[in-house]
C-alpha cells in the first residue's frame, strides 16, 4: 500500500500576497474615494463591483481556490450559482410587488 494519493500543494511566494494584499488596500481607498463622488444610479454598481473585485482576490488567492483542484473550483462556482439564484429569486419577488397599489 505505496499508493500516494496525496496532490502537491502549490507554495505561493509572499510577493505575490504582498501584491494582492497592495491591490486590496488601493481598491479600498477607490471605494472610500467613490462614496463621496455623487454618481446618482451608479453609486451601488460602482460600489458592488469594487466589492466583487475584492471577493474575486481574496477567493483566488487567499483562500487557494486558484490553485486548487478542479472539484473545489466546481464547488465555489456551485456556491456562487446559488447565490446568484437566490438573489435573482429575491429581486424577481420585490420588483413584481405592487407597492402602495391596494
Amino acid at each position: 500500500m505505496s499508493g500516494h494519493d496525496e496532490q502537491e500543494h502549490h507554495i505561493v511566494s509572499p510577493k505575490v500576497y504582498l501584491a494582492i494584499f497592495a491591490a486590496l488596500l488601493v481598491l479600498t481607498a477607490l471605494t472610500v474615494a467613490a462614496s463621496f463622488v455623487e454618481m446618482g444610479i451608479f453609486n451601488p454598481i460602482v460600489a458592488l463591483a469594487i466589492a466583487v473585485v475584492k471577493a474575486t482576490l481574496v477567493v483566488l488567492f487567499f483562500m487557494h481556490v486558484k490553485y486548487s483542484t478542479k472539484l473545489t473550483k466546481l464547488t465555489v462556482g456551485a456556491g456562487l450559482f446559488t447565490f446568484i439564484v437566490l438573489v435573482g429569486m429575491t429581486l424577481s419577488d420585490y420588483i413584481t410587488r405592487a407597492w402602495g397599489r391596494w
